[in-house]
């Protein structure tokens, strides 16, 4: 049977529609003598009529689902008290989600609200346990010679060659030939064909829109949101620098050390895109890395719930404001969930359809996902969790050697690729470690509280961030908001309930892993214990997104299939269109405002506008003066002078100049610049003392608390 790959993301906007899009599938008959509420039998529904139609008919008597409405309105209200400025105590919309609960609990007992099925997986072939034995062996003797090799953090020809060559003999051995051979064959006769006919189908086109609205939202003003960088931003473009410079690091030890990943990817970027060492480049490829998770959530939500519960992750996830904002900073932070979203789809497909090419590119991608952040050093613990809670089910019968077999060559797939990071751990080991310890462990500052009191208060925090509170890390969230919009918020919460009474019915492994997938995906923020006040963060939270989506896009489902299962046919239909329409909308308007015009106001009122200091020493530059004859003067918690040197497009210069440092631009003749904030007096009355002639200008940033001041010296004679 024909599996969906990564290329049915692109093949889906090209290839005809071969059939209707699946509806989300009846509730199963359940086995057990005396049912309980939440195992009570459906009836099937039939498949649609016509391959435009999205929910599929039941033709029952006209029924208003008044508890399932009233369970959505409680839910859509406790959520509205819990959105800033709230008022009043929050335990108020915790009682009022209680109430929405019982009414969802009891719209599922009296059959009016449909749990919908798992998509049923195949039964599989016996999963092979043979491997290409020269492959293996050939990969066997280069690892110990690329290890060797890897020393020193430096890649290098040679240990490059060496690395390489012992993963792709590590592809090899493990790869089955053959698998997908029919892909191969489908286009080659395509290729063949003396004349192309290329239908666009309904689901192309529909597909299409999502993925510009996606990109929209993702690409939409990059330039200016964000619109200022802060000191972790020079520290990534020098690393950037190093590499252009011909030093190419394993692992970044400047600034408590860093991973590779995102260091040659701007570099490239700069090079390839024209960008150079600027704040554009750093932006460009952390946006690229969020948009390229979406097409794996949609892949890992069609594998779970079918083709519309993905397309709504792809669309819930691309509109959305936490991870649209952590892939604009410009930071590491997207390359946690591009990490988590192919290795978990790999790796559910690979056990669910025993597929053991999955396994493989599962491990490959958690092995370059350990390259990129720190917080995916958790994501073997939660693959190792799949694999767990997959043996402990029944599911696993008669598989259970082969799956545990096929993640071994996952896991040494990925400690492969893994390989010169692990070279640079065994010789480095405290500055491998330095900044998860600094969290974790008491080594840089004592635990505020009991380590145990500490845990839960994080992890309870962490939990209800989705509802309530992201945090407070100003440089990539809104304080104090919660971290989903208040319509995907409810629909999580929906989701939370279908899923979990999906489990309790059917005992399904992959259910039980959504759901602990989500605080095990959370853990680099809730173990944060010397510092709980970074928890909950966007950022280290990252990995919860691909789980966290595909919930809300259950509920969401679920949701309109229940109004058309309750409502005659085509009212139905209409109500559930027209419903599923107006949230989308709804979602996509809030997420903007809270991305362009929240997010935008409140990011700009606290970063220093480095870029306008900088702006102002490049005209300086280009006209009378030149740039080695500009400076900034320091000042406590003002503005980081290296950025000032990257706005200006110097970005290896650093234009500081102490005040005690003044006395050694005399002997320059040429014009000269200084800038300085307005509070340092004492530097100004310096500046006026040697340079009598130099005139003051207050520059008016139209930012409060931004503006600063300008004492230009003109040139002189010998």
């Amino acid at each position: 049977m024909k599996e969906p790959t990564i290329l049915d993301f692109v093949k889906a906007l090209l290839t005809p529609w071969r059939g209707r899009p699946p509806a989300i599938p009846p509730l199963e008959e359940s086995q057990s003598a005396s049912p309980s509420p939440l195992e009570r039998p459906v009836a099937s529904i039939p498949e649609p009529e016509s391959p435009g139609q999205i929910f599929p008919e039941q033709r029952v008597g006209f029924r208003v689902p008044w508890s399932s409405l009233l369970a959505v309105g409680l839910a859509l209200l406790a959520q509205r008290l819990l959105e800033p400025p709230r008022q009043g105590s929050p335990w108020v919309a915790v009682i009022i989600y209680a109430l929405a609960f019982v009414a969802l609990v009891a719209a599922i007992g009296r059959r009016e609200w449909q749990i919908p099925s798992l998509i049923n997986e195949d039964s599989p072939p016996p999963m092979p346990l043979r491997v290409q034995t020269r492959a293996a062996l050939l990969a066997t003797g280069l690892l110990p010679l690329a290890f060797i090799a890897l020393g020193g953090n430096r890649f290098t020809v040679f240990n490059l060659v060496l690395w390489l060559g012992a993963l792709v003999a590590t592809l090899v051995a493990f790869i089955l030939p053959g698998q997908r051979s029919h892909n191969r064959r489908d286009w080659l006769t395509f290729l063949r064909q003396p004349g192309w006919t290329i239908t666009i189908s309904r689901w192309a086109i529909l597909l299409s829109l999502a993925t510009l609205v996606v990109a929209f939202f993702r690409f939409y003003r990059l330039d200016s949101v964000l619109g200022e960088m802060f000191s972790d931003h020079a520290e990534k473009l020098l690393d950037v620098a190093d590499v252009l410079q011909g030093q190419t690091s394993i692992f970044f030890p400047r600034n408590t050390g860093r991973e590779a990943f995102q260091m040659y990817l701007t570099a490239l970027i700069a090079v390839v895109a024209g960008t150079g060492l600027s704040f554009m480049s750093l932006k460009l490829g952390t946006a690229l890395a969020g948009f390229i998770t979406l097409p794996f959530i949609y892949l890992l939500g069609k594998e779970i719930g079918g083709k519309w519960t993905g397309l709504t992750a792809f669309l819930l996830a691309g509109m959305a404001y936490w991870p649209n904002v952590i892939s604009r900073v410009g930071l590491r932070f997207p390359l946690y969930p591009m990490a988590v979203a192919p290795a978990l789809y790999f790796l559910i497909r690979g056990l669910r359809h025993g597929n053991r090419n999955d396994f493989i590119w599962s491990g490959l991608a958690l092995g370059v996902g350990l390259h990129g952040y720190s917080p995916t050093r958790l994501l073997p613990a939660v693959m190792v969790l799949a694999l767990v809670l997959y043996l402990l089910h029944r599911h696993s019968e008669g598989r259970r050697w082969a799956s545990m077999w096929a993640f071994g060559m996952l896991a040494f797939t990925a400690l492969v690729v893994f390989l010169p990071l692990l070279r640079y751990m065994m010789e480095q080991p405290d500055m491998f470690a330095f900044r998860a310890l600094t969290r974790l462990s008491a080594i840089e500052r004592p635990y505020p509280a009991p380590v145990w009191q500490i845990f839960l208060s994080n992890l309870g925090k962490a939990l209800v961030m989705f509802f309530y509170d992201n945090g407070n890390i100003w440089v990539h969230s809104i304080p104090g908001r919660p971290a989903l919009d208040i319509f995907t918020a409810v629909l999580y919460f929906l989701g939370l309930v279908v899923v979990g009474g999906r489990y309790l019915r059917k005992r399904h492994w992959v259910d039980l892993f959504l759901l602990l997938s989500i605080p095990m995906l959370m853990m680099p923020s809730i173990l944060s214990l010397a510092f709980p006040e970074e928890n909950p963060s966007l950022n280290r939270t990252g990995g919860a997104i691909v789980p966290v989506f595909i919930i809300a896009a259950i509920g969401l489902i679920s949701f309109l299939q229940t109004m058309v299962n309750n409502l005659q046919p085509r009212l139905g239909r209409m109500a559930a269109t027209l419903t599923g329409a107006a949230l989308l909308i709804g979602i996509g308007y809030q997420n903007f405002d809270l991305v362009f015009r929240q997010f935008d106001r409140q990011f700009m009122a606290g970063a220093w506008n480095t870029s306008q200091i900088g702006h102002v020493i490049r005209a300086f530059a280009d006209s009378i003066g030149d740039p080695d004859s500009a400076y900034v003067v320091p000042y406590p918690y003002w503005v980081d002078t290296r950025l000032v040197g990257i706005n200006a497009g110097y970005p290896l210069k650093d234009y500081a100049l102490w005040p005690q440092d003044f006395e050694k631009t005399l002997d320059q003749l040429g014009a000269k610049l200084f800038i300085l904030k307005p509070e340092d007096q004492a530097a100004l009355d310096k500046l006026r003392q040697l340079y009598p002639t130099g005139f003051l200008y207050y520059y008016d940033s139209h930012r409060e608390g931004k503006d600063f001041l300008i004492f230009f010296v003109p040139p002189t004679t010998p």
